[in-house]
């Protein structure tokens, strides 16, 4: 059965009016998932008994079921879910300065093939559907309205390419960003690609306010396609070629994310390479500490050896940040949760 997570707000008036109620109808059902937080077809009281019958035989609420979380000392918790057809999938929520993020999963598994990932290990199974991301959301909402606290961003960067499921992923940030549901901002929201090039164009011809991040992670085709396969098929010319396609189009200021990889991408001339091709873009770039991978060889630079890129790029005039890292006393790797649990036979 469909969920209800899966109509966004206006398809969720389409539908009132194709079952011959009145388009209210569809806003009154949109309040009572996102403002009341309900997961029970029967707590919607202003709802007729005929109305909610109708619903309840064609719809679920939530379709997934925590199975297992995980709670770190700096606050960060892992989420790990089960959809109905057993596939496993993880969630995180991270604790900032300016709030509590959401990263959320857009596939059940990934084909991307980095060199480096966890969420690569397990080749994609499927498409989540787009109430299958809002699930995500809202199950950690509801663990934070016991505490009267409020997720207040969104990374769409767990396990898969987000741009490998394009349409779903639009669907559900339209349900998250809508101001009579979840209400989180255009540019509280942001959505990470390893470069799908077809797919930045279009994203780019929506003019909408979310924020672009690339996960780039090597300055130079040759190392970029030993990390990741698909540049291979986008080499850094058309990625590139696409990134500035969109700065025109949308004046917003891209992220750059970059795993330092200890003796792999984090050498002096890395840093110079990777300065020259960023050269006159509105962008900053994410140095991002490895979280190693039990199946993998790469190891993390130590946080001297990342200030040392750090300022050899900010000589270079590359604005940048360290991210600050989350959740080392737990499985901190993205997917590797999932991985772990798989490895169990929990699930998919």
């Amino acid at each position: 059965m469909q969920s209800l997570y899966d109509l966004n707000y206006e398809q969720m008036g389409d539908f009132a009016q194709s079952m011959g109620w009145k388009r209210f109808r569809g806003h009154q059902i949109f309040q009572w998932l996102y403002r009341e937080r309900v997961t029970d077809v029967d707590a919607m009281t202003n709802l007729s008994k005929e109305t909610r019958s109708i619903l309840k035989e064609r719809f679920v609420i939530d379709s997934l079921k925590v199975v297992k979380k995980q709670v770190s000392f700096d606050g960060t918790t892992k989420f790990l879910f089960q959809t109905e057809d057993g596939s496993l999938l993880e969630s995180v929520m991270m604790v900032f300065d300016y709030g509590r993020s959401v990263c959320v999963s857009s596939q059940v598994g990934c084909n991307m093939g980095c060199a480096f990932c966890a969420s690569g290990l397990t080749k994609k199974r499927r498409n989540l559907t787009s109430g299958e991301m809002v699930a995500q959301f809202l199950n950690i909402q509801r663990e934070l309205d016991k505490e009267g606290q409020r997720l207040s961003h969104i990374v769409v960067m767990g396990t898969g390419e987000p741009f490998d499921n394009y349409e779903n992923v639009m669907n559900f940030l339209a349900t998250v960003n809508h101001d009579r549901g979840l209400g989180i901002g255009s540019r509280h929201i942001t959505i990470s690609t390893c470069g799908v090039v077809p797919r930045i164009y279009k994203f780019a011809d929506e003019h909408t306010q979310y924020n672009l991040a690339i996960s780039l992670h090597a300055p130079n085709d040759e190392l970029r396609s030993k990390l990741m396969p698909i540049n291979q098929a986008y080499p850094l010319s058309e990625l590139m070629k696409a990134i500035r396609y969109y700065g025109q189009e949308n004046n917003r200021r891209l992220t750059f994310e970059y795993i330092l990889l200890k003796g792999v991408n984090d050498q002096p001339q890395h840093a110079r390479q990777l300065s020259q091709l960023l050269h006159g873009l509105n962008a900053y770039v994410n140095l991002i500490p490895y979280n190693s991978v039990d199946e993998k060889q790469f190891k993390s630079v130590t946080r001297q050896e990342a200030m040392v890129f750090y300022d050899l790029l900010m000589k270079n005039n590359v604005r940048c940040t360290i991210r600050k890292e989350h959740g080392q006393d737990i499985d901190a790797a993205c997917g590797q949760l999932r991985i772990n649990e798989i490895k169990k036979g929990l699930g998919q």
